[in-house]
């Protein structure tokens, strides 16, 4: 009798437990299927114009204008991605978005990173006042800085090279809310133990809060990278050289010959997207992880 009560009374099986205890599938209630039916219309709407580009970029160029309108042309062909390649410096225009979004990237990094750090963590006269200003900077338009950031470049002489690209796209005041936010959750504890053992406030901060904040960095690098990749006033203005010009700088002078050429534009636009599309590909995780560490995804 006892031999029983023990059996029947001793703990749960753990794959029991586990089903008791959040193991369960989660049942389709009605508000379930109906956010599950919006997510797939939100992502329709989201990949049809790029479907829609990748298909007439495969089409021949007598189909693109035809009437009624189909997703496919007579045949399959990549004679517009040809002409594209054939018709401007594409390589070269890559590589120059390239250099010029990893090198805006990391100074980006590394430079809002410490401005952040020395908000949350030094006191110094009018600390709140100069976070205040930089804050403030997030409602000020970009393109009302255009005027004077040209003429500053043209007085230090860095039009038509690369540093008159990236300079003016370093200083980022959102990306140091961004972090600023993620420091003051970090345990001063850690930084305090550290400076007992004879470490300095830029061992601490390389060593302790760098590596803890990997998440929120790798976030404010690809928003960077995305942001300076896609961005086409600057490098259009302060950019005359073909050889230094960027991708969407390049294309939009090729598709300025194109005419109506709809495969040809928009197989340069698929060029263009492409990469983007490679690095949210690999790296969406840190992007969720990053929003979720910042502590904006609640607020």
């Amino acid at each position: 009798m006892s031999t029983s009560a023990a059996v029947t009374t001793g703990p749960a099986p753990s794959s029991e437990r586990s089903s008791d205890a959040g193991g369960r599938r989660p049942r389709w209630t009605r508000g379930r299927i109906v956010l599950l039916v919006l997510a797939l219309l939100l992502t329709a709407a989201w990949l049809l114009p790029l479907a829609w580009a990748v298909a007439t970029s495969l089409k021949p160029e007598g189909d693109t204008t035809r009437t009624p309108l189909s997703w496919t042309g007579s045949h399959v062909t990549f004679d517009a991605y040809r002409k594209v390649w054939e018709s401007g410096d594409l390589m070269v225009w890559l590589m120059n978005s390239a250099y010029i979004s990893v090198m805006t990237t990391l100074l980006t990094v590394v430079t809002c990173a410490m401005a952040a750090y020395g908000f949350t963590r030094t006191e110094f006269r009018g600390r709140r006042l100069l976070h205040g200003l930089v804050l403030a900077g997030i409602m000020v338009p970009p393109q009302v800085l255009i005027a004077p950031l040209f003429r500053e470049m043209v007085q230090l002489g860095l039009v038509d090279t690369y540093w008159g690209v990236i300079l003016p796209q370093v200083a980022v005041p959102a990306m140091v809310f961004i972090l600023v936010k993620f420091f003051e959750g970090v345990p001063r504890e850690l930084e305090e133990a550290a400076f007992v053992d004879g470490a300095g406030r830029w061992r601490v901060f390389w060593t302790i809060v760098v590596p803890l904040s990997r998440p929120v960095l790798a976030a404010v690098a690809i928003f960077t990278f995305i942001s300076t990749w896609n961005n086409f006033l600057w490098p259009f203005l302060v950019t005359t050289d073909p050889g230094g010009m960027t991708l969407p700088v390049g294309l939009v002078n090729v598709q300025s010959s194109f005419g109506v050429r709809y495969a040809q534009i928009m197989a340069s636009l698929v060029i263009a997207g492409m990469p983007l599309l490679i690095v949210f590909a690999f790296f969406q995780r840190q992007i969720v992880r990053g929003i979720a560490h910042t502590g904006l995804a609640g607020q």
